[in-house]
């Protein structure tokens, strides 16, 4: 009985904590984020503004490519506001769920600060989205002391974005960001599978691409397109035309054997005619958990790390800035996924701190040349 009472007790709580919230809510200035710098697109004038295609590639992709393109995985809105309470509200284009990812992670958003040391970024709250209904309104983030900040709120993985209103208290003011971090300046670009478009990450700012740009203060193309990243000789060309200081090539898990071997080098030589010295790092995929106990799953992963190997070392000999990444440096908790292939927070923050100090580098690599 006392067990029930306090159930009761938190229930109500939680019920007033959200009138609180939706009477805030109306309290709120809103501002359209349109006018605020977006950052991990290469399509900076699609008419869906938050797709990371452009609208050209739209009759050249396949459908189930394009519209992969406009979940807005990685893209991040930047801002300043000397707000002591922040909402945010947004509609969803898809209301999207699966059973082995959070809502927060598929369609909710996450809000991260530049701490006072001026070069970190902390995280401040996860922006949940309704269940119900493609449209959300909330008040993240309340009784904050009323400072200027540097924000950064990154955009659903595996959902689209309509349009979005940043809400602040009427006392304060949003600017755009007077901080250029992440550098926007020579961003990586990394193309891949599902894993890289954040499946299944509990929250969008904690797929492996943006805990690295955090970590490296630098812009990140996220081009990860789950279960598609098939080798498209269009992203090939999308990837030509970006500016790049280090473009990573993981699409191992969606690519059969025969797709690497027809595919790859094609892709990789129209990256390359425009890019000839940019540090390319090819990827094998993960080894995942699941390969223990299922001897099909193993032997074809097996198969198709080895035909990467061999391409890779076919081309290295006359491409010094062409590198390799193993792996078995992409999972060593075998406690890292959600399912024995998609990864949880904990398998990306592992990615991430294992892929740092090779990104350092051949950042560092691409500026000593340059």
């Amino acid at each position: 009985m006392k067990q029930i009472k306090r159930f009761l007790a938190v229930g109500l709580a939680l019920c007033a904590l959200t009138q609180v919230y939706a009477l805030k809510a109306d309290q709120l200035k809103w501002h359209s984020a349109d006018t605020l710098p977006l950052y991990g697109t290469l399509a900076p004038d699609a008419s869906q503004p938050y797709s990371r295609f452009p609208d050209s590639l739209e009759t050249r992709l396949r459908p189930e490519l394009w519209a992969l393109g406009k979940n807005s995985a990685g893209l991040a809105i930047r801002f300043r506001s000397d707000a002591s309470a922040l909402g945010f509200k947004w509609k969803a284009l898809n209301k999207f769920n699966m059973n082995h990812m959070t809502p927060t992670g598929i369609r909710g958003m996450d809000l991260y600060a530049l701490d006072d040391d001026g070069k970190t970024w902390e995280t401040v709250t996860s922006v949940r989205p309704l269940l119900n209904s493609h449209n959300t309104t909330t008040v993240a983030i309340t009784d904050m002391k009323p400072v200027m900040r540097e924000y950064m709120l990154y955009l659903p993985l595996y959902d689209g974005i309509d349009s979005i209103y940043v809400g602040v208290d009427s006392a304060a003011v949003l600017l755009a960001p007077d901080v250029n971090l992440p550098v926007r300046q020579k961003p990586i670009v990394m193309y891949g599978t599902s894993i890289l478009q954040g499946g299944c990450a509990t929250r969008a700012g904690m797929v492996h691409t943006s805990i690295l740009g955090r970590m490296l203060n630098r812009e990140v193309i996220n081009l990860g397109f789950s279960g598609n990243a098939q080798l498209d000789i269009d992203v090939a060309h999308l990837i030509a035309q970006s500016d790049p200081s280090v473009i990573v090539l993981d699409m191992l898990p969606n690519c059969t054997k025969e797709q690497l071997q027809e595919r790859l080098i094609p892709f990789y030589e129209v990256i390359r005619q425009v890019h000839p010295d940019v540090p390319i790092l090819m990827v094998e995929s993960p080894i995942f958990p699941i390969m223990k106990w299922n001897m099909e799953t193993l032997e074809t992963i097996t198969q198709k790390n080895q035909t990467l190997k061999d391409i890779y070392d076919g081309l290295v000999t006359k491409d010094p800035n062409l590198f390799y990444y193993h792996g078995d440096r992409v999972l060593t908790n075998r406690e890292g996924t959600v399912d024995n292939y998609h990864l949880t927070d904990l398998g990306f923050t592992e990615f991430a701190n294992n892929m740092y100090p090779v990104l350092y580098e051949l950042i560092n690599l691409y500026f000593s040349n340059h």
